[in-house]
């Protein structure tokens, strides 16, 4: 059985400029692989200055538990993604599960 695969040079292209930013955004790259085209992309979860956020909840009155608790569910996960080419050369981009 044979294989054709359409990926073309300007999805690679692409594909490496996906890649390019998202190392600029503080992603850091754990898995790669250039024979399939795929790699793995993670990023460290970051601490959020809770003593801070109580001030200015206080300040304002509760209206920053709005903004308090979004920056806590956002940035209290490490983000793992997947960005390949596929066979087809489309290229897709993934949420990785993190144990």
């Amino acid at each position: 059985m044979e294989s054709y695969q359409f990926i073309t040079e300007k999805n690679i292209d692409r594909f490496y400029e996906i890649i390019a930013a998202k190392t600029r955004n503080g992603f850091v790259i754990t898995e790669q692989n250039e024979k399939l085209p795929y790699v793995v992309l993670s990023k460290e979860k970051k601490a959020v200055n809770h003593t801070f956020h109580l001030l200015l909840s206080i300040i304002t009155l509760g209206f920053w538990l709005v903004v308090w608790i979004y920056l806590t569910v956002t940035f209290s996960r490490k983000k793992d993604i997947l960005v390949a080419v596929d066979e087809d050369g489309n290229l897709f981009e993934d949420k990785c599960i993190s144990v």
